[in-house]
């Protein structure tokens, strides 16, 4: 792998859980890079989608394009949007939950330091610093930073995340037609479901969802809302893991019947009617 320690740390604190993200979810990569982010056909870098509206519209029309493809028919701007979005921030929460949850890593990633290929499922990085616990053996690399215990590393993931996605949820907002509160609930929802689903492949679901609940437990600014984990009770008495969703996919503007399972709008007997027939 390019060696990236000169005057900054070197991609490997985050080679061995990007490695095991790619073993479980084969169909997301990263990779990281050192004099210059990726480009060419298909790739788009985070300071593009924030700073470029050309970049962003290019983004938007490939989504547009898309949900013509698989659903024949046309969504409203603002849910192209929306979808634009989602594709975007799951796996770009990713980069810093997984590397946090397992191994107690937390890179910084500025929207300069990311480039995402949606076709080929690819994700580039840059990383220059980022924040670990006392006793890792990483924090005497260049551009570590020590902190005191587990909950100032939980800030570390919040302030992370946010510090990435805030630029680019300021260009998407005026497309999206949603305010703030709204924006960051969706950011809410991509932190908690993203690390929930590889929880699971990892084998790990029950240790995810209680990081999860540490890590966003309610009124930590800028997230509006917590983790949400709560469980419902099936048929045979069985606990039935669910979330309540914070914003809303607007998935139903296209296939009204077909909810999310941890929708709003998706009710407590359907939930449990869905799960135990996927069970």
């Amino acid at each position: 792998m390019a060696s990236l320690l000169a005057a900054r740390p070197r991609i490997e604190p985050f080679a061995g859980a990007y490695a095991r993200l790619t073993e479980v979810f084969p169909t997301l990569k990263v990779t990281d890079w050192e004099t210059a982010a990726p480009h060419g056909a298909g790739w788009v870098t985070a300071a593009g989608l924030a700073t470029d509206p050309a970049t962003l519209d290019a983004f938007l029309a490939w989504d547009d394009a898309q949900v013509v493809a698989d659903y024949g028919q046309r969504a409203r701007p603002d849910v192209v949007a929306t979808f634009a979005l989602h594709r975007y921030a799951w796996p770009a929460c990713l980069l810093i939950t997984i590397p946090w949850f397992l191994h107690r890593r937390v890179p910084r990633l500025p929207v300069e330091a990311v480039a995402h290929h949606r076709e080929q499922g690819r994700m580039a990085v840059r990383v220059r610093s980022f924040a670990c616990l006392p006793g890792d053996p990483a924090a005497g690399l260049p551009g570590a930073r020590v902190v005191p215990d587990e909950e100032a590393l939980r800030a570390e993931v919040r302030e992370a995340v946010a510090e990435h996605l805030g630029p680019v949820l300021d260009a998407f907002r005026p497309r999206m037609r949603r305010g703030p509160r709204a924006l960051w609930g969706m950011v809410s929802d991509e932190i908690a479901e993203g690390l929930w689903y590889l929880g699971h492949l990892l084998g790990e679901e029950p240790r995810a969802v209680a990081e999860l609940k540490r890590l966003l437990p309610g009124g930590t600014a800028p997230y509006p809302g917590g983790a949400a984990f709560r469980e419902l009770t099936g048929p045979d008495g069985a606990a039935l893991p669910t979330r309540d969703r914070a914003s809303c996919c607007m998935f139903y503007t296209l296939r009204p019947e077909d909810t999310c399972v941890t929708c709003p709008r998706t009710c407590d007997a359907d939930r449990i009617s869905r799960l135990t027939a996927t069970t």
